[in-house]
């Protein structure tokens, strides 16, 4: 019995979508038998990391530490700046690090000019090879535009995209002097992933700004 063209073309179609799917999960799979990358010898001793005192900065740090990097660890609390930094000392002895006080919200304000010229000062003459721009806020969540005081708006530019902007900007030069760097910029999937983001507005624009910010800045030093 003849088969039917409809349920051949069918079965390639599933056939190709099967070896797509194989070929995919192979690479995948892959990343975790790989060796890991000597970090301190490709780009440098020392990490900052901004937002290090929970979620994926704190795990960021950690994993760093880990991995015997240093650490610059940049955030607006102290007490949770101390205890992020007290951990990293107990579990790796040989690994430094340095806080540096700096709430986002401040960024292009006399105080957040004070608060960038101390995280320059702390990085001046480390080899810091990798930036974990991580800070960001997100409230106050989902809300018409006109619901909030506009200061709030103000804030999450300032943290989400002005902040993360100055910090790299800081730690570029020394990189490129070196010769080496890596710069992390956090962002969620939405950014790129969804056409709009009702009632998010102002919060994914931000995070829009982190993806051509990173995006541009790919290309831009790629060849430096």
């Amino acid at each position: 019995m003849a088969v039917p063209v409809w349920f051949f073309s069918l079965a390639s179609l599933g056939a190709l979508h099967v070896v797509a799917i194989s070929f995919r999960l192979i690479a995948y799979f892959s990343v975790f038998h790989r060796r890991p990358i000597d970090l301190r010898r490709r780009y440098g001793a020392w990490a900052v990391v901004t937002g290090p005192t929970s979620g994926i900065g704190r795990s960021m740090a950690l994993e760093l530490a880990e991995r015997g990097l240093n650490l610059v660890l940049v955030g607006r609390d102290p007490p949770k700046l101390g205890d992020i930094s007290e951990r990293i000392s107990r579990a790796h002895a040989a690994v430094q690090t340095k806080t540096v006080l700096f709430d986002f919200s401040l960024v292009s304000t006399a105080q957040g000019d004070e608060a960038m010229r101390r995280l320059r000062e702390a990085v001046a003459g480390l080899d810091v090879g990798v930036l974990v721009n991580n800070a960001g806020v997100a409230k106050p969540g989902a809300v018409y535009l006109h619901e909030v005081d506009v200061e709030a708006w103000v804030r999450m530019i300032r943290v989400n995209a002005l902040a993360l902007t100055e910090v790299t900007a800081a730690v570029l030069p020394g990189m490129l002097r070196r010769g080496r760097g890596a710069v992390v910029n956090i962002g969620p999937g939405s950014s790129f992933g969804l056409p709009s983001y009702p009632l998010y507005s102002v919060y994914v624009a931000t995070k829009r700004y982190v993806l051509e910010f990173s995006r541009s800045l790919s290309v831009e030093y790629k060849s430096r």
